[in-house]
C-alpha cells in the first residue's frame, strides 16, 4: 500500500504529467520509478508545488517508444513497490485493426437498428 495518490493532469509534446498527492502533508517526496518494457526510464522529475504534500511528476516518453505497437509505462512508488498509475501508447497497425473492428461493429449495429426501425414503421401504418 502506498501513501501517495497520482492523478494525470495532461499528456502533451511527449511528456506525461501528473499530480502526486501524499495522504499526510508531512510526508517527504516519494521515490518514483517509471518502467517501459521492464527497463527504467531516465529523465523522470518530481517537482515540489507550493502546497505541502503535493508534487508535479513529469515523465518524458523516449523516442524509441513511439512507433508501431502497444507501449505501456508503469509509474511506481519505489519504496512501497506499488503501482501508482500507468499509461499506454498505441500506434500503427495495432491501432488500425482495433479501430476497423470497432467501426465494423458500429456499422452492424446501425444496420440492425435501421432494419428494426423500418419494420416498426411498416407495422404501425
Amino acid at each position: 500500500m502506498t501513501a501517495y495518490a497520482l492523478t494525470k493532469t495532461r499528456f502533451k509534446e511527449g511528456v506525461w504529467q501528473g499530480l502526486l498527492t501524499a495522504i499526510s502533508k508531512d510526508l517527504p517526496a516519494p521515490e518514483i520509478a517509471v518502467t517501459h518494457l521492464d527497463q527504467p526510464l531516465r529523465g523522470v522529475t518530481v517537482t515540489e508545488t507550493k502546497d505541502p504534500g503535493r508534487w508535479v511528476l513529469e515523465v518524458p516518453v523516449p523516442m524509441d517508444a513511439v512507433g508501431d505497437g502497444v507501449h505501456t509505462f508503469l509509474i511506481l512508488d519505489a519504496n512501497a513497490d506499488a503501482v501508482l498509475d500507468s499509461f499506454t501508447l498505441i500506434a500503427g497497425e495495432a491501432l488500425g485493426d482495433d479501430i476497423r473492428a470497432e467501426m465494423a461493429l458500429l456499422r452492424a449495429e446501425l444496420d440492425m437498428l435501421k432494419r428494426a426501425f423500418r419494420r416498426h414503421c411498416v407495422e404501425t401504418m
